[in-house]
């Protein structure tokens, strides 16, 4: 019988093998582009926005699991949904939206306390379970993203442990030419310092800069390796030239982080799937005009409890918002053939777990014991629930 002996299969020019053998024991190592759930990274392709499309606030605003974050800044910018221009080769590889950060007029400069970030924050135990060998250098995760800058520039970014002592893994993404969509690709080996636990707390964040001033960074810092975390020590020193520019703007799609030494062509997942992944971090509720709050009972005259059971399980007990929560016309309870417009003034959670709420609204009128149903009556009614990283 015939049989080939090798170590790998390499295509001819790739830089890795598509198969390794290990020549012990027989069992081999194969790179596989189409694996499902190797994506560890929720809506990488941008398509969710329960929050809204467009906003000039920071934390999370448009995008979810993405968040904006900056000081000094003397004009705010605008974190946005935006669409990928067709014709682009991130279009043609299956990606319709993306983040898009507009700067402000940075009027007095780049100061040294300045920043303007993008976070994306994972769960420890995504890392811990994920199958990677995050005390071994020799066992990878890998990052890619495509990114799309207006000016000309290098940037910066880097992974941040949040678990026992923090380590800082900075990366940049080489000098992008305006207005040309860039795909950029990490190999990040692991390191006998990290630390991740099993749990639902903060284990990994990943950070984008479009700019960060001197307070904290440095021209001494080691790109691509870990190192304890220092405040003012983050990345190399940043150049400034796209936070002096008004209206610059920085946009960013297709994220993937994934187990192993390459990057794998980036798994789509569909708007459904994403979406209730998504709403393990916050849920919207109640939105718009005649979208239903629930079925409601009246504790008292004046009080009534509502439940609402989450779609899926959420992260850990959420909080609740409650839009134009004190003016008139914005809610009501149905009861006994009639309607209660509410003022909903300092609407509650009495009860609050991963998988249900039990809404407590004191400024309803009724007769104690009556059933109600309670539904939105504006187009700027929302109720909604988060449990963020």
């Amino acid at each position: 019988m015939s049989e080939i002996k090798v170590n790998s299969i390499k295509g001819v020019g790739a830089s890795a093998a598509a198969i390794t053998v290990n020549n012990t024991d027989g069992t081999c190592t194969a790179n596989i582009t189409n694996k499902p759930n190797r994506n560890l990274i929720i809506n990488g392709a941008m398509q969710v926005a329960q929050r809204g499309t467009s906003s000039t606030s920071t934390a999370y605003q448009t995008v979810d699991r993405f968040r904006m974050i900056t000081s000094g800044v003397d004009e705010a910018p605008t974190q946005a949904q935006a669409d990928v221009a067709s014709g682009t080769t991130p279009y043609t590889s299956g990606f319709r939206k993306c983040l898009k950060i507009t700067n402000g007029n940075q009027t007095s400069g780049a100061g040294a306390a300045d920043f303007i970030k993008i976070q994306y924050r994972l769960e420890a135990q995504d890392i811990a379970n994920s199958g990677w060998n995050y005390l071994s250098a020799s066992s990878n995760i890998t990052l890619s993203f495509w990114v799309k800058s207006s000016i000309a520039q290098n940037f910066y970014g880097y992974l941040e442990t949040s678990d026992g002592s923090t380590y800082l893994y900075p990366f940049e993404t080489g000098s992008l030419s305006a207005d040309t969509w860039t795909k950029i690709t990490k190999t990040i080996p692991g390191n006998s310092n990290l630390t991740f636990n099993n749990d639902n707390g903060q284990g990994l964040q990943i950070e984008i800069h479009p700019f960060m001033g001197t307070d904290s960074t440095a021209s001494g810092v080691a790109l691509n390796t870990w190192a304890a975390y220092a405040a003012g020590t983050r990345t190399p020193d940043q150049t400034s030239t796209w936070f002096t520019t008004n209206d610059s703007t920085l946009e960013i799609t297709g994220l993937q982080l994934e187990v192993g030494s390459v990057a794998t062509d980036f798994e789509h997942r569909s708007f459904g799937q994403e979406l209730a992944l998504c709403q393990r971090y916050f849920y919207v509720h109640t939105e718009g005009l005649n979208t239903a709050i629930g079925n409601g009972t009246y504790w008292t005259t004046n009080s009534v409890f509502c439940p609402v059971f989450f779609p899926v399980e959420m992260r850990n007990a959420p909080s609740m918002v409650v839009a134009n929560d004190g003016a008139t016309n914005y809610y009501n309870w149905n009861r006994d053939g009639g309607n209660n417009g509410e003022k909903g003034d300092n609407w509650s959670l009495a009860i609050t777990n991963k998988r249900s709420a039990e809404i407590y609204d004191p400024a309803a009128s009724g007769t104690a014991g009556h059933s109600c149903f309670g539904r939105s009556v504006n187009a700027a009614g929302k109720i909604t629930f988060a449990a963020e990283l």
